[in-house]
């Protein structure tokens, strides 16, 4: 078992009376324990962060901004250290392990060059309006199992840069790497500003009904965000939710198959799909879709899977064994449905939580896994012949995250991008996130906003001053 990680409020390492086991699911063994809070424990986090609040709020802006740069150095500093205990925790091979590790570090130096947004109305002699930002409060931040460091990183940096503190819960699947990261912010942050606290399932709704919290900001499934949404509602905390999706591909016939292939494969299969805004449904055209069938099961096959520690792994395991319940189940239905499965893939044989890659062969749009989010690596493929059949199909869901085209023509790809029903459309790419561009979702996938000016926004009042002057 590894050397146990404390969480840390107030500056200060903090335990629980009770301990949590973390599993490997490359092996399904466990090999750490962190603490397991509770109400006591939140409570002392809650009181440090407010405790902190009015010393850090009143720090001067640049004051902020060099702070978050420093976390990001902090960070980079100590990569190689986070990126063995997020292989190790989350699955994800080294490489991509370091390219979210050390891309939370460049995060946070791009948020740490934002400025403090005011907005001047008026300015006369006679009179002044100005429109400020100013800080929530304490929030509650907690963060899902796919990307544990950077998806924490979205939620720390813009806060605290708007001058509010913070409780961070991360997954009680995935909680050393931002444990370790709540050790080394004693070292940049006044103590209370930042408190890292971990727990069992029943910790996030202690969270979200507490009074202490002027905010949440969550990033998890949309049944979990609806709950997170009824608990907030008694207090009216502010929320930020990041949900799920059902994110739709569509592919047209003048694109090369070959290349087209490789990056779909991506947009699907990256971090063994367990991302929030990966590819769930392709529409290929008619024309070409037994070509890019068949073209997305030789990249599969090329392409190994195992454990992330392992040189020459490119996809890991599903993270927990109730996602990997679930998605097994989903492929079980499509085969109990009669429809085609082909497994693409190789998966490592054992005990861990390996699913080889797979394609569905044009199941019908009212299967399980065309309807429902999976999570992991599966991918239905389904034909198409009209736009407008495909458009409607592909906004004929509850989510509404993000959506990908892939099209030669410019000028019907700026036509879907306009229809199609979610908050990021991506043209000939995929994944392209920006901690400049706002992020978020439509319908069901979500409340709010990350990134940008507008996710920075999410964690401040609107606070408007008039002044009529002698």
């Amino acid at each position: 078992m590894t050397d146990f990680i404390a969480m840390t409020i107030d500056g200060r390492a903090a335990e629980a009376p009770n301990r949590l086991e973390v599993r490997n699911p490359a092996d399904g063994q466990v090999f750490a324990a962190v603490p397991d809070a509770g109400a006591a424990e939140l409570d002392l986090a809650i009181q440090a962060a407010t405790r902190a609040l009015p010393a850090w709020r009143a720090k001067p802006w640049a004051e902020r901004q060099a702070l978050v740069a420093r976390i990001g150095e902090t960070i980079s500093t100590h990569a190689e250290e986070l990126i063995r205990l997020l292989t190790r925790e989350q699955g994800k091979p080294t490489e991509q392990a370091r390219f979210e590790v050390l891309g939370a570090a460049q995060w946070c130096a791009a948020v740490a060059t934002m400025v403090e947004p005011i907005e001047v109305i008026e300015d006369t002699a006679a009179h002044r309006v100005e429109t400020r930002h100013v800080p929530i409060g304490v929030v509650g931040a907690i963060s899902p199992w796919n990307f544990p460091v950077m998806l924490s990183i979205w939620k720390i940096a813009p806060a605290i840069l708007a001058g509010n503190t913070m409780v961070l819960k991360p997954s009680p699947f995935t909680p050393l790497a931002v444990l370790r990261l709540g050790e080394l912010l004693r070292d940049v942050l006044p103590p209370g500003v930042v408190n890292v606290i971990t727990g069992g399932d029943a910790l996030g709704p202690l969270m979200t009904g507490h009074p202490g919290f002027g905010k949440i900001s969550f990033t998890g499934s949309t049944a979990t965000g609806r709950r997170v949404m009824a608990s907030a509602a008694p207090t009216l905390k502010r929320v930020t939710l990041e949900l799920g999706g059902n994110d739709p591909a569509v592919v047209f016939p003048d694109v090369d198959v070959r290349t087209t292939a490789e990056q779909l494969f991506w947009s699907a299969f990256t971090n063994s799909g367990q991302v929030c805004v990966a590819t769930k449904r392709a529409y290929v055209h008619d024309e070409i879709y037994d070509d890019m069938l068949n073209a997305l099961a030789e990249v599969a096959a090329a392409v190994r899977m195992g454990d992330g520690r392992e040189q020459g792994s490119v996809l890991g395991p599903v993270q927990n064994k109730p996602q990997y319940d679930r998605v097994r189940a989903l492929i079980e239905d499509s085969r109990q449905n009669g429809h085609r499965v082909i497994e693409a893939g190789a998966a490592p044989e054992g005990e861990g939580y390996f699913i080889p890659v797979t394609l569905v062969d044009n199941p019908p749009e009212d299967a399980r896994i065309v309807q429902e989010e999976q999570f992991g690596p599966v991918l239905p493929l389904l034909r198409f012949t009209d736009e407008e059949d495909v458009i409607a199909r592909a906004n004929a869901t509850e989510y509404g995250l993000a959506a990908t085209v892939w099209t030669a023509d410019e000028a019907r790809a700026r036509r879907l991008a306009d229809r199609i029903e979610a908050g990021s459309v991506w043209i000939n790419e995929a994944l392209a996130i920006s901690p400049f561009a706002a992020f978020g979702g439509h319908k069901q996938s979500g409340v709010g906003v990350e990134n940008g000016l507008g996710g920075l926004l999410e964690f401040t009042n609107p606070k408007t001053v008039t002044m009529k002057r002698a």
